[in-house]
């Protein structure tokens, strides 16, 4: 009787937590219905990612804790260097083509291409990079915020001044 009502009050402990723990859940939110097409989107120049880069946010914030959905827009021939996510990704190809490597050396041979349709999940803290064809590619992207981005080689990292620009420029 004693080991039962231990088995008992153990496993109302795990569904007392797992209970608390949906709770602090932060839930995607939306206040009305919504559609989204390429051509009406409102497209962001994207500033953690390398020039040329275009996002729109379609479903919550990825500057907040809480799930996002972001549609990416990649110019053609556009590399994404090696880097991790905080987070878990899931990126799916919607228009066009993107290659997707793993490791710490953006190598095209290494890596998969991925055309529309197809998808991919990267865990949290997983080196990867990424590349496009000779066409604009647009993937979605479904991650949990807040969103950020570390550059395998620092250097890469387009948020960061460029040190021979700043040293080439005027003195005032």
């Amino acid at each position: 009787m004693k080991n039962q009502l231990r088995i008992i009050t153990a496993l109302t402990l795990v569904l007392s937590g797992v209970a608390v723990a949906q709770e602090n859940i932060e839930r995607m939110h939306a206040s009305s219905m919504r559609s989204f097409t390429p051509e009406t989107v409102q497209w962001q120049d994207e500033p953690i990612l390398p020039k040329g880069a275009k996002s729109a946010i379609l479903v919550g914030d990825p500057t907040k804790k809480g799930v996002f959905i972001a549609w990416l827009k990649f110019p053609a021939n556009y590399p994404i260097p090696p880097h991790t996510h905080p987070y878990t990704e899931v990126v799916t190809v919607l228009s066009g083509k993107v290659g997707n490597g793993m490791g710490k050396v953006l190598d095209k041979t290494k890596g998969e291409m991925l055309n529309a349709g197809s998808s991919f999940v990267l865990p949290s803290g997983h080196t990867h990079y990424l590349w496009t064809t000779d066409q604009e590619t647009i993937v979605e992207l479904i991650a949990t915020g807040p969103w950020d981005i570390t550059y395998t080689n620092p250097a890469e990292d387009p948020r960061k001044e460029d040190p021979r620009k700043k040293a080439a420029a005027p003195k005032k």
